[in-house]
């Protein structure tokens, strides 16, 4: 009896502090009765799927803007009927209802508009990298059975030679530079105005694609349901989102970071301001000018903006700003505290996976206090830090990061899943927290180099390349060596204007951490070759080796 009351106290006390979690961002507010009414026969007419937000925003504030491109305004309620419009189209196709949609687009209407009707309809979305070249496409669409493309004008060529053993796969294009004669999304949409699609007879599920920096994207599929109102409440209570408010999001929708922050924006019926290529002016302008309370991005933009001559940035305040939230990849401690010392500290950092959602998230005052910290993990999450016999390890020692929560994927799509231990998953990266229980991310399992029996960690080295004032950012990777089992290899990119040597920076590395790990080779580059989330691909720096 007491064990039963206890649990039903701690449910009762953790649903009191979601209501005042969503009372506190105003997704939870004093509205007229009939707007609730009709947001929930929105919920009910469209399902539960991940981007239900939009359909009660378009009931909760139909003439707010919804979301601003280079193309001009949609409200909330445009945004819904053009959508339902699309979804309609997609349920006429003459091949009937897709089970696959595959969406290929930048950051603009067509890709949310895609999105949203590919849900309504119960087709799974695959959201796919812009960065894909013809054989990596044409491997996860074959994979994931595509029978759908919709995409930008600029990556037909791509689109058509991956689709070459798919011939039935219908093709779509969402934003046109020029007159195009085939199917569009505007064209769909325009012949099925005022109409809402049929009833979908299964569920959608959402198929991201991991990263895949070093080989071939597996698509992680997360339905509706994954998280739920834990991972909302973890969510708001970190980052400062408050409903219909204003953000700029310029991190790529199609990657799990963009698409989650594109979500929590819907759901809490806020402007998205977007624009289909990140420019680090542009974006700063944009901020200003829409007075964005909110700035999406990924590590490297930050680099970008910093990297602006300082009267560039001077023109724009930023002082609208309540948060700039990263994800995706490691960022840079001194780019950090200077974007800080500039707009104010309004940076957070999010450790996620597109496995397991967010895991830890570092505030403001964490990254003033430790700049390339990941944070502390988010409510609902545990992490353990485990060695190769699933020991758990005490503060300050490395290890394999692993996870519990209740975000966790629904697995691969090929049906095979991460590694897991206890009920911890595998996040995939090496690292350790502190003692005040701040991760801190050294590196990926497999990007460890053994050299000479030596253990390196790629970021230590990369941190210490990118302290000599010369270099503006360093790459570091392990390359089979005959006598040492693998050799250390850097790649640079000095600071505009400045030249620098591989002996000055050998010399440098050696003056600062242990002989083993001063690369053997490095490499001076224009520029670090990256996909679309920012991360370097390291196999193209490989591939220059060669």
């Amino acid at each position: 009896m007491i064990p039963l009351l206890g649990d039903t106290v701690a449910k009762l006390g953790a649903s009191v502090g979601l209501m005042q979690t969503l009372v506190r961002s105003g997704l939870v507010a004093p509205l007229r009765p009939d707007r609730y009414l009709r947001m929930g026969a929105a919920v009910r007419r469209v399902g539960m799927t991940a981007t239900v937000g939009f359909a009660t925003a378009a009931q909760r504030c139909p003439d707010r803007p919804g979301l601003v491109d280079e193309r001009g305004t949609l409200t909330f309620r445009e945004l819904d009927d053009t959508s339902d419009a699309l979804a309609v189209a997609l349920q006429r196709l003459p091949g009937g209802t897709p089970r696959t949609v595959g969406i290929m687009c930048r950051n603009h209407r067509g890709f949310v508009q895609a999105l949203l009707a590919a849900n309504r309809i119960g087709a799974d979305a695959l959201l796919l990298n812009t960065s894909f070249a013809g054989p990596a496409l044409a491997e996860v669409a074959e994979r994931e059975g595509a029978d759908a493309m919709i995409y930008d004008e600029e990556f037909t060529e791509i689109v058509d030679r991956a689709l070459t053993n798919l011939p039935d796969a219908v093709r779509i294009v969402a934003w046109a530079d020029h007159r195009h004669d085939g199917r569009t999304v505007d064209k769909l949409i325009d012949g099925h105005r005022g109409q809402r699609p049929g009833p979908a007879e299964r569920s959608s599920e959402i198929i991201l694609l991991t990263s895949g920096t070093t080989g071939t994207p597996k698509g992680a599929k997360r339905s509706a349901g994954s998280g739920g109102a834990g991972d909302l409440k973890a969510v708001l209570d970190r980052t400062p989102w408050r409903a219909e408010e204003t953000t700029v999001i310029v991190a790529p929708m199609f990657h799990a970071w963009g698409f989650s922050q594109l979500l929590f924006a819907g759901l809490l019926a806020c402007t998205i301001v977007t624009r289909r290529r990140f420019d680090p002016e542009a974006t700063l302008a944009l901020v200003d000018e829409h007075k964005a309370t909110g700035l999406i991005v990924v590590p490297v933009m930050f680099d970008r903006i910093m990297d602006l001559p300082d009267e560039v940035r001077a023109r724009y305040s930023g002082r609208s700003l309540r948060f700039a939230a990263a994800s995706g990849s490691r960022m840079r401690p001194d780019v950090v505290t200077a974007f800080m010392d500039q707009f104010g500290d309004v940076i957070y950092n999010n450790y996620n996976a597109t496995e397991a959602g967010m895991i830890a998230t570092a505030t403001p005052a964490d990254l003033r206090a430790a700049p390339d910290t990941a944070g502390t993990p988010a409510d609902g999450t545990e992490i353990r830090i485990f060695d190769p016999e699933f020991r758990q390890l005490p503060p300050g020692e490395t290890g394999s990061i692993f996870v519990r929560s209740g975000t966790l994927f629904d697995g691969y799509t090929s049906g095979s899943t991460k590694d897991f231990h206890d009920g911890f998953m595998a996040s995939g990266d090496v690292g350790y927290l502190d003692e005040n229980g701040r991760l801190f991310v050294v590196g990926r399992d497999d990007e460890m180099i053994v050299s000479g029996g030596e253990n390196v960690y790629p970021i230590e080295v990369e941190k210490t390349l990118a302290a000599h004032p010369s270099v503006a950012e360093a790459a570091v990777l392990g390359v089979d060596d005959e006598k040492y089992g693998q050799r250390l290899a850097a790649f640079v990119v000095p600071v505009d204007g400045k030249s620098v040597t591989a002996d000055e920076l050998k010399d440098h590395v050696r003056a600062n951490l242990a002989n083993y790990k001063v690369p053997r080779e490095i490499l001076v580059l224009d520029e670090l070759p990256r996909g679309g989330t920012g991360k370097v691909l390291r196999n193209d720096l490989l591939a220059r080796l060669d």
